[in-house]
């Protein structure tokens, strides 16, 4: 595990210079949503849906980092938009289980194409080089989005 807490300005280059090109990345990526009347944390919540199959709010709550009665708030709305539905609890008839619907699905989808697409025509201007360290540095970051 590399020791980044001695202040080196060869790491905090690093680290500042990675933070700086993933907030402009995801930013452009943003702009590349297929539904724009919703917000990046519905699409997150949907995203989160998509891996899971179906999870109770509090559960949601958790995986997304934000507080249940925000969550409540964030699966009312995307049910009244038709992008999910509450359904009984199996085993515990005080909660609910949320899952996406079809119609959530389809533009997750779309979404990911889109993105998907995006991001391939940009990487076109990358030399066999830079391709293979970023396809190398992709399980990195992904490592990266999933610790707390």
């Amino acid at each position: 595990m590399p020791d980044l807490s001695h202040g080196d300005a060869i790491d905090t280059a690093a680290v500042n210079s990675l933070r700086s090109a993933v907030m402009r990345l995801s930013r452009r990526l943003k702009h590349q949503r297929v539904d724009e009347s919703l917000s990046p944390t519905e699409m997150s919540v949907l995203g989160t849906l998509s891996m899971c199959s179906s999870a109770t709010p509090g559960e949601l709550a958790r995986k997304e980092h934000v507080q249940p009665p925000s969550m409540t708030r964030i699966v009312a709305l995307l049910e009244a938009k038709g992008l999910v539905r509450l359904e009984p609890h199996p085993d515990d008839r005080r909660q609910k289980v949320v899952t996406q619907t079809e119609r959530a699905e389809a533009m997750l989808e779309e979404s990911r194409r889109r993105r998907n697409a995006w991001l391939a025509t940009l990487a076109e201007g990358l030399d066999e080089d830079e391709w293979a360290k970023l396809r190398a540095a992709a399980p990195v970051l992904e490592k990266l989005a999933h610790l707390s």
